[in-house]
């Protein structure tokens, strides 16, 4: 199948052949649906901090954050030319619906609106704000990465989304007036990313008393995967070459994995608000934080006895309590048969691994996966964030099941990667394979079938302990269309 050219491009990918026929093998037999037993709610594994539990957790985490290694991580990678697909439609084809008239209309609201003005010398016909904004003749939106779009307007000023998270990353991820922020970047965007913060970086710094601590990677190519015909076989560009693709935000755990801090704050790069509204987002942030500290000193309490030569009766069953009635982890059917031996066995690999804290806020008809129980491998049961594709929808039962879930992922999380010794987890150890999708696509006119890795909060966290914590609505603001920029949420005050 694959020639002595084909294995030399395999190889200078950073992947190698038995991935690669892996990926296949998936394409052939498919992903199996993931088995949910029930939705998650605020009576059945979701926590509903009240006010004075909030204030409790927030001096919790801002007592010991001195003492930990912070980092806000930020998957910034993707461009934003899909937020942009009815403004492209009407400036390639012609097709000028309500969503561009009404971009048309209310230009003067968005952040934007004086660029744009300065590259069209003014004119306001819909053709010239269309070619304005996303040619490479002028402001080139149609393929900047979102963290790099005017997001705000402040006065006369604006901000990108990357200033944003830098103003969030002031308030919650600062230690000691140090603030270390990591973008995920495309190669072809890390040079503008770095102008940027370049250009702004000491304004920051001295408007919030801090020092920014800039990382940045990129997507590895070698966890690109294969795409293949629609019968399965490997799919050849024009040259003969294999074809491979980005596999979703699920490739970013090798760069999560390469991060080495305590507590990691995990959130998307459109999802910002202006300053007016900050406040709830970083109670929250420090919140869910608190919540995991807390959980995570019970949990290396439990580590540590169960490290000894000799573990106590008394001391396992604790730990399987906990798991249990604290981290929502019910074990196999039949465990009760199982020896001392493989009961401790067990107890120890589910104490012993990475953990999160998830934000989960109401359901109110977004699109995006949601909180649920479901089946393990092992045949144990956890909390999982759950992905429409995850769901056979053909069964009744589990259609029914995810319809009635009562809150959506707006992916807020808080890890923790290290274990009680201090020594990071191997993250892709915690993943479960079984968890990718697979979409169909074209090139150059030819259908093919793509693959994406497990996702980054999906199937690539599903082996870590997991928390779900109910966070108000107003956390969730993300910018998934441009006319979304009009919200209330993303106006000035």
């Amino acid at each position: 199948m694959f020639s002595d050219k084909d294995l030399a491009q395999i190889a200078g990918r950073g992947s190698n052949l038995d991935t690669v026929n892996l990926q296949i093998k998936c394409f052939e037999t498919g992903f199996p649906f993931l088995k949910t037993n029930k939705a998650a709610t605020v009576d059945d594994g979701i926590i509903c901090l009240g006010d004075s539990e909030v204030k409790e957790m927030v001096a919790f985490f801002d007592v010991q954050s001195s003492k930990k290694k912070l980092l806000k991580f930020v998957p910034a990678s993707g461009a934003a030319s899909r937020m942009f697909k009815a403004l492209f439609a009407a400036k390639d084809e012609g097709k000028k619906g309500a969503e561009v008239e009404t971009f048309a209309q209310k230009l003067s609201k968005f952040a934007f609106a004086e660029s744009l003005k300065k590259v069209t010398k003014g004119a306001t016909d819909v053709n010239s704000l269309l070619e304005g904004l996303l040619s490479k003749e002028g402001l080139d939106y149609g393929s900047l990465p979102k963290g790099l779009l005017e997001f705000h307007q402040y006065g006369s000023e604006t901000r990108t989304s990357v200033e944003e998270h830098m103003v969030e990353g002031a308030a919650y991820a600062n230690r000691n007036g140090r603030v270390r922020l990591h973008f995920t970047v495309s190669p072809e965007h890390k040079t503008k990313f770095k102008a940027l913060i370049k250009e702004v970086k000491e304004t920051y710094e001295k408007a919030y008393g801090v020092s920014f601590i800039f990382s940045y990677s990129e997507q590895k190519s070698g966890t690109d995967t294969i795409a293949v015909n629609m019968d399965n076989s490997p799919f050849r560009k024009e040259d003969g070459s294999l074809l491979f693709r980005p596999a979703g935000h699920g490739a970013l755990l090798e760069n999560l994995d390469e991060q080495d801090a305590d507590v990691i704050f995990i959130k998307n790069i459109d999802n910002v608000v202006p300053d007016h509204l900050k406040a709830e987002t970083i109670t929250y942030k420090k919140a869910l934080a608190g919540v995991l500290l807390s959980y995570q000193k019970r949990l290396f309490n439990f580590a540590k006895r169960l490290d000894k030569l000799e573990v106590s009766d008394y001391t396992r069953q604790r730990a399987l309590s906990f798991l249990k009635n604290e981290l929502n982890v019910e074990p196999p059917k039949g465990f009760r048969n199982w020896s001392a031996e493989d009961k401790l066995k067990y107890v120890k690999e589910k104490i012993n691994r990475p953990i999160r804290v998830c934000g989960m806020v109401k359901n109110v008809g977004e699109p995006g996966g949601g909180p649920f129980w479901a089946e393990n491998v092992d045949g144990s049961v956890s909390l999982q964030v759950v992905e429409s594709a995850q769901i056979n929808f053909k069964n009744t039962r589990q259609a029914e099941t995810f319809k009635n879930a009562t809150h959506f992922n707006p992916v807020d999380l808080i890890v923790s990667t290290k274990n009680y010794k201090k020594e990071k987890f191997n993250l892709l150890d915690f993943r479960d394979p079984q968890t990718g999708f697979i979409t169909e696509k074209s090139l150059s006119g030819k259908e093919l079938k793509a693959q994406e890795l497990p996702g980054l909060w999906n199937g690539a966290m599903a082996n870590w302990n997991t928390l779900f914590v109910e966070v108000p609505l107003i956390t969730f603001n993300p910018v998934k269309t441009v006319n979304d920029f009009l919200r209330k949420e993303h106006q000035p005050a």
